[in-house]
């Protein structure tokens, strides 16, 4: 059985940065994968619940200003070690998330306005050829 990385918050675990989560039916994922839970912006340093931050230029600015880039791409070299580490092929990222969205990502106005692009993360994962899907993606990666 292949090992795909998953958001930690795709599982239920409350870190999503409001300290919530969203559980999703991942029966079908468990039946094909060992999943690996990933969380990026905790393995950057960033605590739960925090800040929302976007993506603005080539920069992660939180709500109150502060440039978080660098916990960011902390976070997205940890989640592309566990990948190497574990054979990683494929990962499901939290859509619209700065550190996990792909294709399109919040526009770093904080209005809720979608802009074409991806997150840290998924921008690293992608780069070194590990295919990223979102959680509304997850017909298609099963479907593989």
């Amino acid at each position: 059985m292949d090992n795909l990385l998953i958001s930690s918050c795709l599982l239920g675990l409350a870190c999503r940065y409001d300290g919530g989560w969203r559980e999703y039916d991942l029966k079908e994922l468990e039946k094909k994968f060992n999943l690996i839970p990933i969380c990026p912006e905790i393995y950057g340093g960033l605590p739960t619940p925090r800040v929302p931050s976007e993506i603005k230029g080539d920069r992660v600015i939180n709500r109150e200003g502060v440039d978080v880039t660098a916990q960011y791409e902390k976070g997205a070299k940890e989640a592309l070690h566990l990948a190497r580490l574990f054979n990683v092929k494929c990962a499901v990222l939290k859509a619209k998330s700065p550190s996990c969205g792909k294709n399109a990502i919040y526009d770093g106005t904080f209005t809720k306005t979608l802009t074409e692009g991806d997150g840290i993360t998924a921008k690293l994962l992608k780069a070194n050829g590990i295919a990223v899907f979102t959680e509304e993606e997850i017909d298609i990666l099963l479907e593989k």
